[in-house]
C-alpha cells in the first residue's frame, strides 16, 4: 500500500530526451527561471550541460527538486530548485476548483495542466528559487541550476503531477481526494439518488476464502542500479557518503537474492570498515572517498594509513588476507622446508624464516592458515610492509605475482 509519505518523494533515473519544453506549462516553468537570470551566457551554458547529460538522477519532494550536476570538477555539485508548497487551505481551494470543473478534471486525468489552474500552480515571478554547492559567486541561478531547470521542464512535459508534487501533494493522494470531492459534487447535484459506489458487502469482504497461489518471483537483476540523489540535511551524513552506503547495501541485497548467502555475515566493525574502504583504491581518491576513509578510520580507532594497508590486503584476498595481515602464527615446519629451496631454485634468493613469514630485504611471503602464500613488499631500509599480488599455494607464483 502506498502511503501519503511514500507518495511525496519521486526519483527519476532518466529524464525524457531534449532540453526544449514541449508544452505550454513546461515553457512557463523555464520562463520563471529565465526571468530572474541576469546572464544569458550562463543560461546558454546550462542548456549545453543539460543536452550533454550532465544532470544525474532527479529527486522531487514537496517544495524542491534536487539533483547532482557534473561540472568541471571530479565531484558533482548538489543543485536544488525550490518552489513554495501550498498550505492545506490553499490545496482545498485548488482541489475544489478542479472537482467543480469537469474540463479541468478531464485535463488533469489526461496528464495536462488545466488552463484554469495556470495562475495558481505555475511559478510566478521570482517564486522559483535556486541553490547550488558550486563556487560561482554571482547571484543565482548558476549554470548548474539552469541545467537542472531545463531537464525538469522535460519531466513536467511528461507528467504535470511532478509540478503538483512540488506544490506539496503526491499523485495518489491527489486523485483519491479528487474522487471524494467529485462524488460529493455529484451527490449534491442528485440529492434524491443514492451514490452508486462499486463494492461488496462487508461480511463477504472478510469471509474466509481460498486465496490464489502467489505469482512466480521476478528474476533477479543483472546488476545493482544507481541510488537516487539524497537531499542534504545538516543532521545527516554527507549525501555522497549516503550514496556509497546505499550502493553497498544494494550489492549485499543482490548477493542475498541470487546466492542466499550474506557476503558480510560475521564481520566485525574493523573488518566491515576495511571491506567498504577496499572498494576505493587509495590511488586517485576522490574527495568523497577521502572523506569515507577518514570517517571509517575514526569510527574504528585506526589511522587512515592502517585502513589503506588493510584495504590493500582485502583486495589481495578478502577476509583471509586481512587475517594474514593482522595475525602472525606458528605453522608447522613442512611448508617452509619446501618453500625455501623452491624460491632458491627459482633464482628468487634466500629467505629467512620467522613465525609464518619468509623475508629478504624488500620482499616477504606470509603463510595463511588457509595454506596460501601472500606476498608483501617494502622499500629498502624500512619495515613498512604492504600486500601485493594475489595469494597462491605455490610460493614462487605468489612472489612473482
Amino acid at each position: 500500500m502506498i502511503t501519503a509519505r511514500d507518495d511525496r518523494r519521486r526519483t527519476f533515473e532518466t529524464v525524457p530526451a531534449g532540453v526544449e519544453a514541449a508544452t505550454w506549462w513546461g515553457r512557463a516553468w523555464v520562463r520563471a527561471l529565465e526571468e530572474r537570470a541576469p546572464d544569458a551566457a550562463r543560461l546558454a551554458r546550462g542548456r549545453t550541460y543539460a543536452s550533454e547529460g550532465h544532470v544525474d538522477a532527479v529527486t522531487v519532494t514537496p517544495g524542491r527538486i534536487v539533483a547532482y550536476v557534473r561540472g568541471g570538477r571530479v565531484r558533482p555539485y548538489r543543485t536544488e530548485l525550490t518552489l513554495g508548497a501550498f498550505t492545506d487551505s490553499e490545496w482545498a481551494e485548488v482541489l475544489e476548483a478542479v472537482a467543480a470543473d469537469p474540463t479541468a478534471l478531464a485535463a488533469l486525468l489526461e496528464r495536462e495542466v488545466p488552463r484554469s489552474l495556470a495562475g495558481r500552480i505555475l511559478p510566478g515571478a521570482g517564486e522559483l528559487g535556486a541553490r547550488c554547492s558550486c563556487p560561482d559567486p554571482a547571484r543565482p541561478p548558476c549554470k548548474h541550476a539552469a541545467a537542472l531547470c531545463y531537464r525538469a521542464a522535460r519531466l513536467l512535459d511528461a507528467d504535470p503531477f511532478v509540478l503538483l508534487l512540488l506544490r506539496g501533494r503526491g499523485e495518489r493522494e491527489l486523485l483519491d481526494d479528487l474522487a471524494r470531492r467529485n462524488a460529493a459534487h455529484a451527490a449534491r447535484e442528485r440529492p434524491d439518488t443514492a451514490p452508486d459506489f462499486p463494492g461488496v458487502p462487508a461480511r463477504a469482504a472478510v469471509a474466509r476464502r481460498v486465496l490464489p497461489p502467489l505469482p512466480a518471483p521476478l528474476p533477479a537483476p543483472d546488476a545493482v542500479g544507481s541510488p537516487p540523489a539524497y537531499p542534504a540535511d545538516p543532521a545527516a551524513p554527507d549525501p555522497l557518503a549516503l550514496e556509497q552506503l546505499a550502493t553497498d547495501a544494494a550489492a549485499r541485497a543482490l548477493a542475498l537474492l541470487t546466492t542466499g548467502e550474506d557476503p558480510i555475515a560475521g564481520l566485525g566493525l574493523w573488518q566491515d570498515a576495511v571491506r567498504l574502504a577496499s572498494a576505493h583504491p587509495t590511488a586517485g581518491l576522490t574527495g568523497a572517498a577521502r572523506t569515507l576513509y577518514r570517517d571509517l578510520a575514526r569510527a574504528t580507532g585506526r589511522t587512515t594509513t592502517d585502513l589503506a594497508r588493510a584495504a590493500a590486503a582485502w583486495r589481495q584476498g578478502a577476509l583471509p588476507a586481512l587475517t594474514v595481515l593482522d595475525e602472525p602464527w606458528d605453522p608447522p615446519a613442512g611448508p617452509f622446508d619446501r618453500a625455501r629451496p623452491a624460491l632458491l631454485a627459482a633464482g628468487l634468493g634466500s629467505f629467512r624464516p620467522e613465525r609464518n613469514r619468509l623475508t629478504d630485504r624488500t620482499r616477504q611471503l606470509r603463510l595463511g592458515r588457509d595454506g596460501l602464500w601472500y606476498a608483501y613488499e617494502c622499500r629498502p631500509g624500512t619495515d613498512d610492509w604492504w600486500p601485493t599480488g594475489r595469494p597462491s599455494p605455490d610460493p614462487v607464483s605468489a612472489l612473482r605475482g
